[in-house]
């Protein structure tokens, strides 16, 4: 019997169940990207030592992930013969997936950041670059939502977002590098301007999420 787009070949069921339960993955390490960020900005904000610590543990839940992620992408296109849209679907998670590891990463790094900032007292600039870090945050949830819902106008929205998180870059990099007559270690100046890196790139990637979004709705880059 010949099959139809009502009646898929077995094969083609078995191809589409193993891509719902990719998106499920992708999401799944999405959500867990969005935590570490949030106790990042917990443990350098607040202070809080336990957000920083429990850190690495989701580290590796992510990197785990991003590793069967990368491996199920590959395994599909090599072995299941899919067609073209299902090849751009694929590439663009494989793409995607290495921007959340990255975001996971340099959350990692500012929670590290975070405990050698603990014995100094709080510096000036840093409540200003807490609104860097909601800013940051928030244009991942965007590129996260906008994959959820495979919304190609979402995920493009997502760099006009972006804009904020340079100025603020620039603003501060300037302030920083520009303080005069400072006593005693410069440690803390030279973290809080890995911080606003750290936050500069972790927007980078979430616009990067956002753009590969609309490439896979689309099939056209931005």
């Amino acid at each position: 019997m010949n099959s139809s787009p009502f009646n898929p070949p077995p094969e083609r069921i078995s191809f589409e169940r193993s891509l719902r339960r990719l998106e499920r993955d992708v999401l799944r390490m999405g959500a867990l990207v969005e935590q570490s960020f949030r106790l990042s900005h917990q443990s350098l904000f607040n202070r809080d030592l336990a957000a920083a610590e429990s850190i690495p543990l989701i580290d590796k839940q992510i990197d785990q992930l991003y590793r069967q992620i990368e491996l199920d992408c590959a395994a599909l296109i090599t072995l299941q013969a899919p067609v073209a849209q299902d090849v751009r679907l694929l590439s663009a998670y494989m793409q995607l997936v290495r921007d959340l590891e990255r975001i996971g990463d340099y959350a990692k790094d500012l929670a590290e950041i975070s405990i050698k900032l603990f014995p100094y007292p709080p510096h000036a600039y840093l409540a200003e670059i807490t609104a860097m870090s909601h800013q940051a945050q928030a244009m991942l949830a965007m590129s996260l939502v906008a994959l959820a819902d495979l919304d190609a106008e979402a995920g493009r929205q997502v760099k006009q977002e972006d804009d904020v998180v340079d100025i603020a870059y620039e603003t501060f990099y300037q302030r920083l590098a520009g303080q005069r007559d400072i006593k005693g270690v410069i440690e803390p100046i030279l973290l809080l301007v890995l911080v606003i890196r750290h936050l500069e790139r972790m927007a980078d990637h979430a616009t990067n999420i956002g753009q590969r979004v609309a490439y896979i709705v689309t099939g056209h880059r931005s």
